[in-house]
């Protein structure tokens, strides 16, 4: 067994471990199933198995799936609903990691690489349900140690809040983020941008990262990376647009786009920047839901792209189709899926091959 270490171990940095991009191939992808009694599909949790299942379904080709579940009854009930929703599950391996709500990418491990034995090693971020929102989140806190134990690799804590959908990499050493999420004090009101900066390169393996500003509206992670630019290169990101002016979210994004459109690599190269577009308002209950195609998840042979039976849905399958080429995008209707906030990237945490 290793140990865990803490931030006074030598960091991950120095001994040549990085966070790979996406794109890298994986061994699997991890997700977290919602239970019936969680907060994150209030009255709607049926109605969202379909996308659930259909996003497991696309994998089956692709990638393992490993699904952190409660217990015995609720992997059956996992079951049941791929089942009932004609999804594959030859390719699914449970493991039981309680979580209180889904969203594996911000409580889920984090996995670095290198050439050298141990060639993997987990990062285990602080995790308190963006700023406190949601308690209770003590069980959703332990997966990434949780996830290391069992597959028996070194596992670092750096004592910082950090969740995956709050960054993007591009695997050789720039990171992208949004000051409205990383420095908001209520993650890490001790912590000054130096201070996180130095925890980024030490314990992601990154050399240079790029601040944008705000998320969309509706957003209530303080607007992570994640809903409006995604590397889909080392040299290139799509980010999402809004050409409605009357929009609240149209000046946020055209500041957030001519920001990387002046933005350089780490090795000085100009960021190629794409266009996606935003698909229109969605709102229920009285409130805008982030309805984002920039939420997409890029596994080893397909595309999981959340849709909302939108006339822009189309221009975004066919952004993504151009920019990963030999992969196959496969749109999901996430009209449902977004009633809890997110779609297919927060729901996903990639652990690298």
């Amino acid at each position: 067994m290793f140990e865990k270490r803490g931030a006074q171990s030598p960091v991950p940095a120095s001994l040549g471990y990085r966070m790979p991009a996406e794109w890298a191939p994986h061994a699997a992808t991890w997700l977290s199933w919602p239970r019936p009694e969680g907060i994150s599909f209030p009255d709607a949790y049926d109605k969202v198995m379909p996308a659930f299942a259909r996003m497991v379904d696309a994998l089956a080709d692709s990638e393992p799936v490993c699904i952190n579940v409660w217990d015995e009854a609720h992997e059956a009930l996992v079951l049941k609903h791929l089942s009932l929703n004609g999804a594959r599950f030859g390719h699914v391996k449970f493991f039981r990691h309680p979580t209180y709500e889904p969203w594996c990418r911000d409580h889920g491990p984090i996995f670095l690489k290198r050439a050298e034995l141990p060639s993997t090693v987990i990062v285990d971020w602080d995790y308190n349900a963006w700023g406190g929102k949601y308690p209770p989140h003590d069980l959703d806190d332990t997966v990434p140690t949780q996830v290391a134990e069992l597959l028996d690799v070194p596992v670092y804590a750096p004592g910082m809040i950090l969740e995956g959908g709050s960054i993007e990499v591009n695997g050789s050493g720039t990171l992208l983020t949004t000051r409205a999420c990383l420095l908001n004090p209520n993650r890490n009101p001790s912590l000054n941008q130096a201070q996180i900066e130095q925890r980024l390169r030490d314990y992601l393996g990154v050399t240079h990262i790029l601040w944008l500003g705000d998320g969309i509206e509706g957003d209530d992670t303080d607007g992570h990376v994640d809903d409006i630019t995604r590397f889909v290169s080392r040299t290139t990101v799509v980010t999402v647009v809004e050409p409605d002016v009357s929009d609240v979210n149209h000046e946020l994004l055209a500041e957030n786009l001519r920001a990387l459109q002046e933005m350089r690599l780490e090795d000085g190269t100009p960021l190629e920047v794409l266009k996606l577009p935003m698909p229109g308002r969605i709102e229920r209950e009285g409130l805008r839901l982030p309805a984002s195609y920039a939420n997409f998840y890029i596994a080893n042979k397909v595309i999981l792209l959340p849709v909302f039976e939108d006339p822009n849905d189309a221009e975004a399958i066919a952004v993504l189709s151009k920019a990963f080429p030999e992969r196959t995008v496969v749109p999901i209707d996430c009209r449902e899926l977004i009633w809890g906030l997110g779609a297919f990237h927060c729901l996903t945490q990639q652990q690298p091959a």
